[in-house]
C-alpha cells in the first residue's frame, strides 16, 4: 500500500490535493502514516465516526490523524459542515464538487430535492415568505422530481403561525435536531467510501446483538435486548433458570390417566380431562406458578380426551375419545351445560370455537362434521369426512381439519367448498395452529413433531428426540411470541425446541408414563403444564418458583402433597 503523497490516496476516504482534512485544515501532524491494511482503516473510521458522534472530536480528529485515515472525504466533510450550518448556498455548490463521486444521477436529484426541501421549510418557518415562494417556483418545480411532494409542499405556505406549521409537517423545525435527520438522509445516497452511512458502528453492534440472540437457544423475541440493556463485553445468553423446565407442583386430583389440558385463552385457568370422566377447571397463580382446584365438571360418560376454551375464556367444549357420541358445552361461570349430538351413533372426538365465538364445530373419524351455535343446535353439516383434529381461522369461515387420509384440508361450511393444505405420510395424530394462523404443528404417527407453513403449504421442521408411536400426543405452541415448541412423548418425557431448532434444548423428566398432552400458559409464558397417564398434573416453571420443603404443593387437601424427593428428581 502507498503512503499518501501529493494529495493521492491516504488511508481510507481519497484525500484531495492540498492535503486537508476532513474540517478543511491543513494536516500537520509528524511523522510517516501508519500503514493499515483496508478492514483496519474501516475500523478506524468507524471508531472516528462514532468518537464525533459522542462530541469526542479532538480525540476523533487525532485519531486520523495518526492513523493517517480520513473519516470522510474532504468534500463531503464541507458538504455536512455547511448543511448543518444552514448555508444553503454553498452546500448546493458542495453538491455538485460531489457529483463525479455518486453512482446515480438519480441519487443527485434526490439530493438536491432534500436541500431545498429543507431551505424552504426553514425559509417559511422565519416568515420569510417570498424567499420560500421564490424556492418553490424557481428551484423545486423545475427539478420536476416528487411532484406529488412539491404541490404538499406548496400547501404549508397557508400555515397562519410556526405550530401550525410544525404540526401539519410533522418537521422538528429550523436547528439541529431537523439537519442532523437531514444529513442521515442525505448520507444514505453517498459511497460508504465518500461518507460512512450515520451511525455505522451502532448499526453493525446491534445486528451482532441480533446475531447473539439467533443463537441463543432459550431466547424469546418478547425480551428485548439492545445496546441500552446488553453487555459488549461478553455474548448474550438467556439464563436457562427462568425458563419453565423446574417441577413446581404435582396435582393427583384426577383419578384415571390424564389425557388433555390448555388454558384458557386469558391465561387464567387450565382445564384437565381425564379418563376418570371429570374435567378439572383450576385457577393459574401466575406469581408463584401454580394452580389450585376451581370447580370440578362431572359426568362426560366416556371419559374427555379434548377440550377447546371459548375466545372469552367464559365457555369450553369436552369431547370424549373416539367412540363418544356427546359434546358437552359448559359455562364455567354459571356450570350451565349442555349436550350436543344429533344421534347416539354419533363420534365426536374433536372440536375448535369460532374466532369471534358464536358457533364452534365438532367431528369425528366416523364421518360425522357439525358447526353448531351457542345453544348447541346443528347449523351446518358436512358428510363423509372423517377428521381427527380441527381449528378455526382468523378469516372467520375456514375451518382446517385433519382427516384419515393423512391430510389437513379447509372446509367452508357457508360455500361448501374445500381444499387440500397438506399431506403427510403417516397418520396425523393430532395438531394445533400458532396465534398468527400461519404454522401448524403436527403430531405425526411413527414420525414425530412437525411444523408446516400453512400459506406456503410446506413442511419446515422435523423435530428430533420425542417417541410418538400412534397414541394420541398433542404438542404446543409456547413462549411470549410463541418462539418455542414442547410436546409429550411416550418415554414419559416432556421436550421442548426452538422453533427455529430441530434438537431439543430441554428434555424433562418426572412423568412415569406417557405425557399425552403439554399446554404452555398463552399470558405467562413462565407456566408450563404437562399431563400424563400416571394420572398427574405437572406444573412446570422457573427455578426461583421451585417451593421450598415446608411448602404445601397440594391443590385441594394437604394429604395429597407429593414428597420432596419427587419434587426436585
Amino acid at each position: 500500500m502507498q503512503a499518501a503523497s501529493n494529495g493521492c490516496v491516504q488511508n481510507g476516504a481519497p484525500s484531495s490535493s492540498n492535503g486537508a482534512s476532513e474540517n478543511g485544515h491543513e494536516d500537520t501532524s509528524n511523522g510517516p502514516a501508519v500503514q493499515l491494511t483496508q478492514t483496519s482503516q474501516d475500523i478506524v473510521r468507524l471508531i472516528g465516526q462514532y468518537l464525533k458522534n459522542e462530541g469526542l472530536t479532538r480525540t476523533a480528529d487525532s485519531l486520523m490523524a495518526e492513523s493517517g485515515c480520513r473519516l470522510d472525504h474532504p468534500a463531503a466533510a464541507k458538504f455536512r459542515h455547511h448543511v448543518m450550518d444552514g448555508d444553503w448556498t454553498k452546500a448546493d455548490h458542495d453538491l455538485q464538487e460531489l457529483q463525479n463521486l455518486i453512482a446515480s444521477s438519480n441519487s443527485l436529484l434526490e439530493m438536491k430535492f432534500l436541500l431545498l426541501e429543507q431551505k424552504y421549510l426553514e425559509y417559511l418557518e422565519d416568515g420569510r415568505v417570498l424567499d420560500a415562494l421564490h424556492v418553490l417556483r424557481n428551484e423545486l418545480t423545475p427539478l420536476q422530481h416528487n411532484t406529488s411532494r412539491v404541490h404538499q409542499l406548496s400547501s404549508y405556505m397557508m400555515c397562519s403561525n410556526t405550530q401550525e406549521l410544525h404540526e401539519r409537517t410533522n418537521w422538528d423545525g429550523k436547528g439541529l435536531k431537523s439537519r442532523t435527520i437531514l444529513m442521515d438522509k442525505l448520507q444514505t445516497y453517498l459511497p460508504p467510501s465518500v461518507m460512512l452511512p450515520p451511525s455505522r458502528l451502532h448499526t453493525l453492534l446491534n445486528q451482532a446483538l441480533e446475531l447473539q440472540t439467533l443463537h441463543c437457544s432459550h431466547h424469546n423475541t418478547a425480551q428485548q435486548i439492545t445496546l441500552d440493556n446488553a453487555s459488549l463485553l461478553v455474548d448474550h445468553c438467556c439464563a436457562r433458570d427462568t425458563f419453565p423446565t423446574h417441577t413446581i407442583q404435582i396435582l393427583n386430583d384426577h383419578c384415571d390417566e390424564v389425557w388433555f389440558c390448555q388454558f384458557s385463552p386469558d391465561g387464567t385457568k387450565l382445564a384437565t380431562g381425564s379418563k376418570d370422566t371429570n374435567v378439572i377447571i383450576w385457577d393459574v397463580h401466575p406469581e408463584t406458578c401454580t394452580l389450585s382446584l376451581k370447580k370440578i365438571l362431572e359426568g362426560h360418560n366416556y371419559g374427555a380426551s379434548y377440550i377447546s376454551w371459548s375466545p372469552d375464556s367464559v365457555h369450553l367444549i369436552a369431547c370424549g375419545p373416539e367412540e363418544s357420541p356427546e359434546v358437552w358445552l359448559w359455562n364455567i361461570e354459571t356450570e350451565k351445560f349442555l349436550k350436543v349430538s344429533q344421534s347416539p351413533e354419533d363420534a365426536l372426538a374433536c372440536c375448535a370455537w369460532h374466532k369471534d365465538g358464536t358457533k364452534f364445530v365438532v367431528g369425528g373419524i366416523r364421518g360425522h362434521f357439525y358447526q353448531c351455535d351457542m345453544e348447541g343446535t346443528v347449523i351446518d353439516s358436512w358428510e363423509g369426512v372423517r377428521v381427527n383434529g380441527l381449528w378455526c381461522r382468523k378469516d372467520g369461515k375456514t375451518v382446517i381439519a385433519s382427516d384419515t387420509h393423512h391430510r389437513i384440508r379447509g372446509y367452508i361450511f357457508e360455500e361448501l367448498s374445500d381444499h387440500q393444505i397438506l399431506q403427510e405420510d403417516h397418520a396425523i395424530m393430532s395438531f394445533t395452529v400458532d396465534k398468527n394462523d400461519k404454522l401448524a404443528l403436527l403430531n405425526v404417527a411413527t414420525q414425530g413433531v412437525h411444523l408446516w407453513d400453512l400459506n406456503d403449504k410446506c413442511l419446515v421442521r422435523r423435530y428430533q428426540g420425542v417417541t410418538q408411536g400412534h397414541f394420541t400426543i398433542h404438542s404446543t405452541f409456547g413462549g411470549a411470541n410463541q418462539d418455542f415448541i414442547a410436546s409429550g412423548s411416550e418415554d414419559n418425557q416432556v421436550y421442548i425446541w426452538h422453533i427455529r431448532n430441530e434438537q431439543p434444548i430441554a428434555v424433562l423428566t418426572g412423568h412415569t408414563r406417557t405425557v399425552n398432552c403439554v399446554a404452555w400458559n398463552p399470558v405467562y409464558p413462565q407456566m408450563l403444564v404437562s399431563v400424563s397417564d400416571d394420572c398427574t398434573v405437572r406444573v412446570w416453571g422457573p427455578k426461583d418458583k421451585v417451593p421450598k420443603p415446608t411448602v404445601s404443593l397440594s391443590s385441594s387437601d394437604s394429604s395429597n402433597n407429593s414428597t420432596w424427593n419427587e419434587m426436585i428428581s
